[in-house]
């Protein structure tokens, strides 16, 4: 065991710990440990490989991920145990500050920007992003590409790989995007079937298609020419093949762009019970123009009934057997086509390929494919790759199908679908460098964008005035203003705030029948809209764990029980200071994909902060460690006290002791993120603490004990950006370019461009180590 004992100069024990080894044999270092002093009476005081003697007699640069740990350590006062005697706060602040002016002095004599793949593909969004940009085509690429993996967080990490079966999905990929954008077809008609999600209820208004219909579903089509196309509509149906909800006539209508094409009328069948042909007529063929339509399929909404309306049904009704639905509902729409076509009319594609070009020779199409080049390539096209895509085009024999076939070559070659990094030629050895201005575009398109950077971008590289801080400062902030940032919100926040892992939550119907998809996207907006909120009014990062307003639709107000909020449509609701509404801790999406399927978990919403918003993730637990649910444990007790068994397993306890209490503020929120008082019959016990030993109550508690610190949620924010920025995990090296970075946010109350813009400027951001670099940690 390890004893601490007071040093003659200060009445303060520092305890540094490294992974799982302790090291506490009386040292000293420099200024800053001169007045702290270790002792333990375990021979072994380095077993977990180094030794804080030996470290203090090498070089800082050698041991700097070493005291980086431990200054981390010190920062979030994890160390010494709760337990053990502490340093007063004036102490911790005092030596964490020490520790860190020495090693941010020492990164400034020796800089160590980390270095990202050379080659790094684009993932799933980031394609689709980027041919949204290049051509103006909308696609799917979940129907494309295979899902990316993640890593540190994020999908955008472990992309450098290209199996040869993943090629081949990006030469089918690129076959097709290029006859989508040119309106070509093939010599028979085209297929796409919408099947909408079966816990779905359809018994309200969808937002987006006309006010007084009722379910069914809106989704833009590319139709590649002006022609006929077959539509065919399929009808919910239970286990014994009847159409659900079906009782007396209703009317069905199909629109495109909000104009009616063809109205059904669907009834009960004459035949009771034989259902076989009740949707077999919802089949028709509509006269459509060319271009991206939205498309939307619905039932007229018939006259509210009295006697439904008093017996307060369930929001949900899509199951059969416990909440059935109350009248028909779409099970998906086919579209096939185009039949009779007519030449391909100016789509928006067409519009941008064709932009100031008159004729059709190779003139045209070389000026053409000359400017798609430039940008796919983000400004590295060259006269060998303008060669062998003409080659292409002169192959195909005719303008539009040699374009195609050009345009094909461009979209599948490696200068398009991956980013590429290269060190310099005549660059020294360990020595960081300076990315090329081009490399650095692409590096803050993908960041804001998630997509190729803009003719201005590539414009501002190419003069040099991105590589200037002013240049930078332009760009980032009239890419953040443009709606393409947007994707910080999808992809950045999705990821970070696990709003992606939504859609694969669904708590037990049994507990919580009025759970459904409707209320699963809702969660997932309010979230959404929150965030998007801070970046376009560019507000404090700190209004995401306290805000006096949120984000409803009537869905979602009244599974939060706040009246008064009526239609699909969400909209900003301003909240008094005692709602139990507002940042993120109180978001339903946060406390349903921290839950399980029939109970709330302290541990996952522990864990949660600790990792998301604190920065220090506890490691995984041992593996011999049963699962709570294995253990023989009254369910009927509350949660607090079912952990109380984790907690009082050593192997468990000491990472249970920092989650756990953190999690507990959360239990007025049950499973679904619904308040309540009691559970199990008894009162809510919401007392918590974070790692530091601060005491709290329930959520406004632990709100309150993370803003009293802000920096180190803007700490976290920062390496989480910084990992989806650079395509790496964060690396002790980083941490002193991050601290840079809080501290002159910190000056303007951490507001969202301040973060964005120390973080362009910083030297993770725009250098690299070369390959042969040593780790300088």
């Amino acid at each position: 065991m390890f004893r601490f004992r007071y040093t003659t100069r200060l009445s303060i024990f520092a305890f540094l710990s490294v992974g799982t080894a302790v090291f506490a044999n009386p040292i000293r270092w420099g200024p800053t440990l001169e007045r702290y002093c270790f002792d333990c009476h375990d021979s072994d005081s380095a077993k977990g490989g180094i030794d804080l003697e030996v470290a203090l007699g090498h070089p800082l640069a050698d041991q700097s991920e070493l005291w980086e740990k431990s200054a981390r350590q010190l920062q979030m006062r994890l160390m010494p145990p709760i337990k053990k005697e502490r340093p007063s706060e004036t102490d911790y602040v005092s030596l964490a500050s020490e520790m860190e002016t020495a090693l941010d002095a020492q990164a400034a004599a020796h800089p160590n920007p980390g270095r990202t793949e050379s080659l790094r593909r684009l993932d799933r969004n980031e394609y689709q992003n980027a041919v949204r940009d290049l051509l103006a085509v909308e696609i799917d690429a979940k129907s494309l590409l295979p899902p990316d993996q993640l890593s540190h967080g994020f999908d955008n990490v472990t992309v450098g790989d290209l199996p040869p079966a993943l090629l081949n999905r990006y030469i089918s990929a690129a076959q097709k995007i290029s006859r989508i954008a040119l309106g070509h077809t093939n010599n028979s008609p085209d297929g796409r079937t919408v099947r909408i999600r079966p816990d779905i209820t359809q018994e309200g208004h969808v937002e987006g298609l006309p006010l007084g219909t009722r379910g069914g579903t809106l989704f833009g089509h590319t139709f590649p020419k002006d022609g006929d196309y077959e539509l065919q509509i399929n009808l919910t149906r239970d286990r014994d093949e009847k159409v659900e909800g079906l009782r007396g006539t209703h009317e069905l209508q199909v629109l495109v762009d909000g104009d009616i094409a063809k109205s059904f009328s669907v009834k009960p069948p004459k035949r009771k019970g034989d259902h076989t042909k009740v949707d077999a007529h919802l089949s028709a063929r509509i006269r459509v123009g060319a271009g991206v339509r939205q498309v939307g399929v619905t039932f007229v909404e018939p006259a509210p009934d009295l006697i439904e309306t008093l017996r307060q049904p369930y929001e949900s009704a899509f199951n059969q057997h416990r909440h059935p639905r109350r009248s028909p509902a779409i099970y998906q729409v086919s579209i096939t086509g185009p039949f009779d076509a007519k030449d391909t009319g100016m789509i928006a594609s067409r519009q941008q390929l064709f932009e100031n070009i008159s004729g059709e020779d190779e003139a045209d199409a070389q000026t053409i494919l000359h400017r798609v080049m430039h940008k796919a390539y983000r400004g590295h096209a060259n006269k060998t790759d303008e060669e062998r895509v003409l080659a292409l085009y002169r192959e195909a024999g005719d303008f539009e199908n040699g374009l195609e076939s050009a345009l094909s070559a461009i979209l599948a070659s490696p200068k398009f679908f991956f980013r590429v990094e290269r060190d310099p030629e005549d660059n020294t050895a360990d020595t960081p460098y300076a990315l090329e201005a081009l490399e650095l575009a692409s590096r803050l398109s993908f960041f804001l964008w998630s997509s190729l950077p803009d003719d201005e971008l590539l414009d501002a590289a190419e003069s040099g005035q991105l590589t200037t801080p002013e240049g930078m400062t332009t760009q980032a902030r009239r890419m953040l203003a443009d709606s393409r940032s947007q994707a910080l919100v999808d992809n950045f926040a999705g990821q970070w705030l696990y709003l992606r892992n939504l859609d694969s939550i669904t708590p037990d119907s049994r507990l919580y029948p009025d759970f459904d998809d409707n209320l699963r996207q809702a969660m997932r907006k309010e979230t959404e809209l929150l965030f998007q909120n801070m970046l376009r009014e560019d507000r404090s990062v700190l209004d995401l764990l306290q805000s006096d307003h949120t984000y409803l639709n009537e869905r979602l107000a009244k599974h939060y029980g706040i009246p008064h909020i009526y239609g699909e449509r969400f909209r900003k609701v301003a909240l008094d200071s005692n709602s139990n509404r507002g940042g993120l801790l109180r978001h339903g999406s946060i406390l349903t994909v921290t839950s399980y399927a029939t109970r709330t978990s302290p541990v996952l919403r522990g864990h949660w902060v600790m990792k998301n918003l604190l920065g220090t993730p506890p490691p995984p637990p041992p593996p011999d460690v049963p699962a709570l649910e294995d253990n023989a444990i009254d369910e009927d007790l509350p949660v607090r006290e079912r952990l109380a068994e984790h907690r009082a397993n050593p192997a468990c306890a000491s990472c249970h002791n920092s989650m756990d209490p953190i999690g507990f503020a959360f239990e007025n929120f049950d499973a679904v993120g619904r308040w309540r008082t009691q559970e199990s019959g008894q009162p809510v016990d919401s007392k918590g603490a974070l790692p530091d030993g601060t005491t709290f109550e329930g959520i406004a508690g632990l709100e309150a004990g993370l803003l009293k610190r802000p920096e180190l949620f803007a700490r976290t924010f920062v390496e989480k950006l910084f990992t989806y920025a650079l395509g790496r995990g964060i690396e002790p090296g980083d941490s002193p370019a991050v601290r840079q970075i809080v501290r002159g946010a910190a000056k303007d109350n951490y507001q969202f461009s301040s973060i964005i813009l120390h973080m362009l400027d910083s030297d993770p951001f725009t250098m690299r180590m070369p390959e042969s670099s040593k780790t300088l940690n």
